[in-house]
This record gives C-alpha cells, sequence and structure tokens, in this order.
C-alpha cells in the first residue's frame, strides 16, 4: 500500500472535525460537485448521504470518510486534496455551517513520480 494520500486536512480542519464529532457522532464528507480551488466539500452525520457504485471513497480525514463522485473523480484523480477551514458559510447542509467557518478544498496536482506510484497501485487491484 502506498503512502501517497489523495485527501489530507489542515491542522484546522482536523480540530473542527473533532469538535463536530463531538456534538454531532461519526461524519463522513463528500466532494459535491465543484471543479477546482476554493470547493466546499460536505460534511454529514456519516450514513446521511446514501453513497453507491457511482461515488468514489479517496480516503479519511480525522477519521472520516471522504467520497466524491467517480465523474468529478475522473476530472481530480491526478490531484491531491487538502481540505482546510476559512470563515463564511459553506453548504447549507454541511454540519459545518453554524459554527461561522466552512470547509474548503485546496489541491495540487501529484508529480510524475507520485501518480506513476498510483497508476501501478491501481492496475494492481
Amino acid at each position: 500500500m502506498t503512502t501517497i494520500s489523495r485527501v489530507l486536512a489542515t491542522d484546522a480542519a482536523l480540530d473542527l472535525i473533532a469538535k463536530l464529532k463531538t456534538k454531532h457522532g461519526p461524519l463522513m464528507f463528500h466532494q459535491s460537485g465543484g471543479c477546482c480551488d476554493g470547493s466546499s466539500p460536505m460534511c454529514y452525520p456519516d450514513g446521511d448521504l446514501l453513497v453507491g457504485n457511482g461515488d468514489v471513497q479517496l480516503g479519511e480525514i480525522g477519521g472520516c470518510p471522504f467520497y466524491m463522485s467517480a465523474p468529478q473523480y475522473e476530472y481530480w484523480k491526478h490531484t491531491e486534496l487538502t481540505i482546510d477551514v476559512v470563515p463564511g458559510r459553506g453548504g447549507m447542509f454541511s454540519l459545518e455551517g453554524p459554527e461561522g467557518v466552512r470547509f474548503l478544498t485546496r489541491s495540487r496536482l501529484f508529480t510524475d513520480a507520485e501518480w506513476a506510484t498510483l497508476a501501478a497501485e491501481l492496475e494492481s487491484q
């Protein structure tokens, strides 16, 4: 298994996730739409959003699964996502809204070496 992560979280995001877990229990994330930096992933109580074959789990942040739709994954599969927190309002159903902040997605392209490692891993599955 590779040590390359597709999704990471800043310390601020991890702190907020811990706070939200205390209030709401287990959580899950879904990157619903958005094509670039500045998009807001949605945070739900775990199981409140049904995921299926049309969704890809990129990994976990703060012990919470992080999903994206398969078509969106095809667009973003060459990127590492970093989830951060900024002041403002996110999606109206996302749990962080009442805190006066929103989760924010930042991205960077994988290096050629990272992508080669990930591609080889996908082929072996």
